[in-house]
């Protein structure tokens, strides 16, 4: 089977043989409503579209009626860019504000409304414009460490820059989030411009401050500062700097 984005519809094809032989892609069903469906994820029988202006949405196929049906989606006006599929639940956007967010389906959601609403839980301003995500990983993961344990996505932007979205544990979010807010005391912006304010979701619609993304490359920096600094974070957390520097070294071998 082969699903494409065509223009505001999505369809589905079947390979069949036909009488005399030979091959040919029939039409099999199709899901219209979309302004320009751009990007498409599949992951078993869902799919995830990201949409020119309508951000993303959730389509299931189902194979007794032989249709494709929107299950829920995201009602923000988002330009999307990029998407892809993390787990099951959370799918991943990127949109043409050079922002990053993520999508949750809501299951549990006590009516009809509520589940067919995708929920926003992750945004955050990367600066870059993403054109691809996929899965995978920039270098060897050993399966026996506790870093080898956490799905990594690979993104391309059209600046030629790559980069890492992790997706961490909560245990060891909660921690690197507490180490990163005491970062961020300590390390000046360039030119003296706030951390906070520049990793801000903002697009001309709104502009928000980053929730459950972490600024890598901020935390990263720790591993460069003098002792003095070190010991100033290590108090405001309450780990030693040796504990901390194995967890932020920990924390680069996931590219």
């Amino acid at each position: 089977k082969l699903l494409a984005a065509i223009n505001q519809k999505i369809q589905l094809y079947k390979w069949v043989l036909r009488d005399d032989g030979t091959h040919e892609l029939q039409s099999e069903c199709g899901h219209h409503g979309h302004i320009l469906a751009l990007y498409v994820q599949t992951r078993g029988d869902f799919i995830v579209v990201g949409d020119l202006m309508k951000s993303i949405s959730l389509l299931i196929y189902k194979h007794e009626e032989g249709a494709i049906e929107e299950r829920a989606r995201d009602y923000n006006a988002n330009w999307m860019s990029a998407v892809e599929i993390v787990d099951d639940d959370i799918y991943l956007g990127a949109e043409n504000s050079f922002n990053l967010f993520t999508v949750r389906k809501n299951s549990e959601g006590a009516t009809d409304e509520e589940r067919g609403r995708l929920e926003v839980v992750g945004e955050y301003h990367l600066g870059e414009f993403v054109n691809r995500f996929r899965h995978g990983s920039l270098v060897m993961r050993l399966p026996d460490s506790d870093v080898g344990q956490i799905p990594t996505v690979i993104f391309g932007t059209i600046n030629g820059v790559i980069g890492v979205i992790a997706s961490l544990p909560h245990e060891q979010y909660v921690f690197l989030e507490k180490l990163q807010s005491n970062l961020r005391k300590v390390i000046k912006g360039v030119g003296g411009l706030s951390h906070e304010q520049w990793r801000s979701f903002n697009n001309e619609k709104k502009t928000v401050e980053a929730r459950n993304f972490l600024d890598g490359d901020l935390i990263e920096s720790f591993l460069d500062l003098n002792r003095s600094k070190m010991d100033e974070i290590s108090k405001a957390v309450d780990v030693s700097v040796e504990e901390l520097c194995k967890r932020v070294e920990e924390l680069t071998r996931l590219h």
